[in-house]
């Protein structure tokens, strides 16, 4: 017995330093069976049959020894701070017996309020016994109250066994739900939690440890949380990128190895040149394919779409991430006999651990899931996804807001700085860690002149260049369109892209390996050296024409590093030569390779190709004037490099349409002595190729059909006197406030929408709101469900006359479009808002209905206006 009283003792105790205060309740009596216990429920006290919140039970084991077992918290009244403090410690509760068996003490009621210790007055016992609706007279005898609400009965608690494994020990759940019926014919369900083991021990010092692991988050969050998961992202997307880049040379080498190896048979350095990349394209399509379809291609053109409010199903999710990594490894082991990259499918894999830490945020912090916080997430991600391919983190933000993004909020911008930054340093600093560089530089180092590095003259050859770039670039992005369209409507490539894609990559490997065979017009293409080996010979700041006229030299049997623009020199043609040989070849096969359904990225070919464009242009131009051009007395000579990199930013800005790239060259280079004539080339160049055709992302949209919405062009000044009412849908459908069940029947068979506007009657039109197609479904369900199909009662029949604004929950429309509504500020509207349907009212009735379809058939109407007959 002094035991006994020692063991409840020491749980009082440990409940009222919890703040918790242990109560009596006086009789209880058996009220269920579970394995080895018994559960103990109230007696029968007039007017209290349901057990108190917080109920802590002790029952009787088999083998005679008392434990707390079972706990009974209903839902409501709990506030999300009660639930993590809910606690109940002690050491091993014996209960008395009072005469018979089926009686016990003990029952200890554990407050949910937490915070301060409870103390019970007479007002609050009133107040709570009233609230239950007992009399003060009705009380069991010793029974107190915590000052807390009555507990609601109504709701299951799926909390509990979390809280309880952590708080504490291994909890086993048995029986399920169990249902106690109460004074007002309600009912009570909660789960039985059965404690198979004792309490843990050192309460007070596990209370300490989670105290400080709460002050440290406290402390590590008062900043914001963001900030550390946009670190995070950073420093993972480095990791990647490093490790894909250490991948991907180990393989090329093997495959140059290889290569050289198998002697001098001709035939067998076929077959080495060519199986290799086949081998790989076809790995790639295949492995990748098989985990998840959204794996193919550059990724950007998707990104674009989700980030203007369409949800694309399994395009983020993190089970593509393995798919596309492996699939992007194989595809840049090719080398530059299939010419790919990989800023776009690393853009996609950034995006996809943006949203990924993004969901982790959500959990850690608790708040809900917010779509304008995933899209920052996002933006960022995109910005590191650059930023780690070139180590480039200003021009990488600028570039995805310039790609990804139609709207962009000034307060991501600081978000993506901070991710791209502490990723492209990151990803620099790795470099070093592997020794190879000795310090963070730049990632294509250049030794142009900084003093005079160029003549005034010569920017009239830069704007040349300029509108090279330009028209090629129209060029480009028209063939390349109507190509992919091509290949998905002809038939036998469309069956084989839709059942054997595999096959087609390899088969499209196979030729492009075929035709940069270095014995034979691989030679004239510099095909033996890497991507990152053309761009570095491509910005030489020497002249290629003066160094092959000033020795005789054969055609090397190895790529020297040293001297890498020998691979441009061939004893039968010229430089110029073999630089225009380049730039017709890979035009087409960068075209053809883009077809390829494996994961690719086409910015980095693209800069390759402006860099050789820029090349022809500086050599021609070193040609005719061989000493140079004079300006003020002072002469420069030609630097073809300065071209190169001029050229580079204008096509591939051309082809993107953006102006971030003349940051990014300066950034991958670390020159800035040509930022005036490239800035110049880039402008002249995208000011041809946004008046002549869509980007590269944006033709791929149209070729995939994606719901993105188009830009209306600067030259489309008729947008502003093109109205609503002249392309808005007046076939549309609306449902009555009042509609019964039959009506809405009728009309949720009819048509498949997601949403249906809501008019006060079918007179008057008044839009009152908008109701979900799911809340539609719905609420036919439930009349189902209650029996309410039509019944014939004397030869008609009879439906449910509760009507559908009674049983659905309508939403208010905040946005309403006028009929007079121009075409450009309906466009804006949908973009900055992310719209995907609007309803046009005319003082307000609803008079038509504006979707992405309709704006974007609109928009297509004034770029290309029919003749009237």
């Amino acid at each position: 017995m002094a035991k006994s009283k020692a063991n409840c003792k020491k749980l009082q105790e440990a409940l009222q330093n919890l703040g918790h205060p242990g109560l009596d309740v006086g009789s209880w009596r058996p009220a269920g069976k579970l394995p080895g216990a018994e559960l103990l429920g109230p007696s029968s006290h007039p007017g209290r049959e349901q057990p108190w919140l917080g109920s802590v039970c002790f029952t009787q084991g088999l083998l005679g020894q008392f434990n707390p077992v079972a706990l009974w918290l209903p839902h409501k009244g709990i506030s999300n701070r009660a639930r993590g403090q809910l606690e109940v410690r002690g050491g091993e509760g014996v209960v008395e017996e009072e005469g018979q068996g089926d009686r016990c003490r003990g029952v200890y009621l554990v407050s949910s309020t937490g915070a301060k210790k409870a103390r019970q007055t007479p007002e609050d016992d009133d107040r709570l016994w009233r609230a239950t609706g007992e009399k003060p007279s009705q009380r069991p005898r010793g029974l107190q109250h915590p000052a807390c609400s009555p507990p609601s009965l109504n709701r299951p608690f799926s909390f509990i066994p979390r809280a309880l494994q952590r708080l504490m020990g291994q909890v086993d759940t048995e029986g399920g739900s169990k249902t106690r019926k109460g004074e007002g014919g309600f009912e009570e369900e909660g789960r039985i939690l059965v404690l198979e083991k004792n309490w843990r021990p050192w309460p007070k010092a596990r209370r300490r440890v989670q105290g400080c692991l709460e002050w440290v988050k406290r402390q590590l969050f008062r900043v914001g949380d963001d900030w550390y998961f946009l670190f995070a992202l950073g420093a993972l997307m480095a990791l990647v990128s490093f490790a894909m880049d250490f991948t991907v040379s180990r393989v090329a080498n093997a495959h140059k190895w290889l290569y050289q190896e198998v002697g001098d048979y001709p035939v067998l350095k076929y077959l080495a040149w060519t199986i290799y990349p086949v081998a790989l394209s076809a790995f790639s399509t295949g492995f990748a394919q098989s985990i998840t379809p959204h794996s193919g291609g550059s990724g950007i053109p998707e990104l674009k779409t989700i980030l203007t409010g369409v949800l694309l199903e399994e395009y983020l999710a993190i089970k593509n991430f393995g798919a596309k990594v492996v699939g992007l490894t194989c595809t840049l082991a090719c080398g530059s006999t299939i010419f790919l990259g990989k800023v776009g499918p690393f853009v996609h894999l950034s995006s996809m651990i943006a949203a990924y830490l993004g969901r982790i945020r959500t959990s850690v912090s608790g708040e809900y899931e917010n779509k304008n916080k995933q899209n920052e997430m996002l933006v960022a991600g995109a910005a590191v996804g650059v930023a780690t391919v070139f180590g480039a983190p200003i021009s990488g933000v600028l570039f995805s807001v310039e790609v990804v993004s139609s709207h962009f909020a000034v307060r991501d911008y600081w978000r993506g700085c901070f991710a791209a930054t502490c990723g492209a340093f990151l990803f620099r600093l790795l470099a070093v860690f592997n020794s190879e560089q000795e310090t963070i530089m730049a990632l294509f180092k250049t030794s142009f002149k900084i003093d005079f590095p160029f003549g005034l003259q010569e920017t009239l050859f830069f704007m040349f260049l300029g509108i090279v770039c330009g028209g090629v670039s129209c060029a480009f992005l028209f063939c390349q369109r109507w190509f992919l369209g091509y290949v998905r409507r002809n038939s036998f490539t469309a069956k084989l892209l839709a059942s054997e894609k595999p096959l087609y990559s390899a088969l499209v490997a196979f030729l492009l390996s075929s035709i940069t065979f270095p014995p034979s017009l691989g030679q004239f293409m510099a095909s033996r050296l890497s991507m990152k080996e053309l761009l570095t010979s491509l910005l030489d700041n020497r002249t290629w024409g003066v160094l092959s006229q000033n020795a005789s030299l054969d055609w090397p049997l190895q790529v020297d590093p040293q001297d890498l623009w020998l691979e441009w020199w061939n004893p039968h043609a010229t430089v110029l030569g073999c630089l225009v040989v380049f730039l017709v070849m890979k035009f087409w096969m960068l075209i053809l390779a883009t077809t390829m359904p494996m994961p690719a990225g086409y910015f980095m070919p693209v800069f390759i190709y402006g860099a050789a464009l820029g090349r022809l242009v500086g050599e021609a131009m070193a040609f005719l004037f061989p000493k140079g051009v004079t300006s003020e007395g002072a002469t420069s000579f030609i630097n073809p490099g300065g071209y190169a990199l001029a050229g580079a930013a204008a096509f591939s800005g051309a082809v993107t349409h953006t102006l971030s790239t003349a940051l990014l060259v300066f950034e991958m280079t670390g020159q800035i002595a040509h930022i005036l004539p490239v800035t110049l080339a880039v402008l002249i160049a995208n000011a041809i190729a946004q008046k002549s055709q869509p980007s590269f992302y944006d033709g791929t949209i149209i070729v995939k059909k994606l719901p993105y919405l188009p830009r209306i062009r600067s030259r489309h000044i008729g947008s502003y006197k093109v109205t609503t009412q002249e392309f808005m849908n007046t076939e549309f459908i609306a449902l009555p406030k009042d509609a019964s069940f039959q009506e809405t029947l009728r009309i949720a068979t009819s048509t498949d929408d997601l949403e249906y506007p809501v008019v006060d009657s079918t007179e008057s039109r008044m839009l009152v709101g908008m109701v979900q197609r799911s809340e539609v479904i719905k609420f036919l369900q439930t009349k189902e469900d209650n029996g309410s199909t039509p019944h014939k009662e004397h030869g008609e029949e009879t439906w449910p006359k509760q009507s559908l604004g009674d049983s659905c929950t309508i939403d208010p429309v905040t946005l309403q479009l006028s009929p007079w509504t121009s075409l450009h500020q309906a466009h804006n509207l949908f973009e900055l808002l992310n719209l995907q349907r609007a309803f046009v009212t005319q003082l307000g009735k609803i008079v038509g209905a504006v979707s992405r379809n309709e704006i974007r058939k609109a928009i297509e109407d004034l770029a290309n206006p029919k003749v009237a007959k």
